[in-house]
């Protein structure tokens, strides 16, 4: 299998000759924020046979990316986002295969099985509306067994919710100077990998999107949560392999099944 990290949430996910695309977020700017590292995606990088959504946030559900996909997709959002986002009816009249999945779901897709798992995160659509749709993370298995956890916070009882994993997506940072609660900085990050105790991990969010007009506010916050993870890692579970990516830069990690 092989990863491949675009920058903030979006990954690739090789595995069984199955692509499954994380997030995507392929533009230069959204609202207030603008891609500070890295230059968007490729063409390629919308090329998938399944593309798992966390959460309906702007950065994580970003619909002129969704608008990208192929028609035939299988596109799988948290229960309860068709209604959250009409906009996803509108995806799915195009073609998208759409399907909503809570967690404890699983949806198999050519060689692979996805099954959705819990996450502490507010999964609204903001800045407005109730919680209508939960935040997810997601394992992906086939010839191994890949967590995506989208954004989320420590809380008791993630690994026996997660599962047994080979490869844990984690993020370790955000796209602002302050985190709030439901998210994974870099320390957090490594206890929740001590937990999960994968074979290998690759942080993910963070170090690409900023706040227009603060590069001078916390810059370290924008530039060494991916130092910092790799440093708590050693520390907290030293026995995992941890790869720091650049943006569009792919490893395969060594799973042993």
């Amino acid at each position: 299998m092989e990863v491949t990290w675009w920058g903030h949430a979006t990954c690739t996910v090789e595995d069984s000759g199955v692509r499954v695309l994380t997030d995507p977020l392929f533009a230069r700017r959204l609202a207030h924020l603008r891609r500070r590292r890295g230059a968007p995606p490729p063409p390629e990088a919308a090329r998938a046979e399944v593309v798992l959504v966390s959460h309906l946030h702007a950065d994580h559900l970003h619909l002129p990316s969704l608008a990208r996909l192929a028609p035939g997709t299988r596109l799988i959002v948290p229960s309860g986002a068709r209604a959250a986002v009409p906009a996803l009816g509108r995806l799915a009249r195009r073609g998208l295969r759409l399907t909503e999945v809570a967690a404890g779901d699983s949806v198999a897709v050519a060689g692979v099985t996805v099954r959705a798992v819990p996450a502490r995160h507010d999964g609204r659509r903001l800045p407005y509306g109730p919680h209508r749709s939960p935040a997810l993370g997601y394992v992906v298995a086939g010839e191994a067994r890949t967590y995506f956890a989208g954004d989320t916070g420590l809380f008791d009882g993630l690994a026996e919710q997660v599962g047994p994993v080979d490869v844990a997506l984690l993020p370790v940072g955000g796209w602002g100077p302050f985190l709030g609660q439901g998210h994974l900085n870099a320390e957090r990050a490594a206890e929740a990998l001590a937990a999960l105790s994968p074979a290998a991990a690759v942080p993910v969010h963070y170090g690409t999107y900023w706040p227009i007009g603060l590069d001078a506010v916390r810059p370290h916050e924008f530039h060494s949560p991916g130092d910092d993870f790799v440093r708590h890692a050693a520390r907290l579970a030293p026995k995992v392999a941890v790869h720091l990516l650049g943006h569009g830069e792919r490893v395969r990690p060594a799973v042993a099944r």
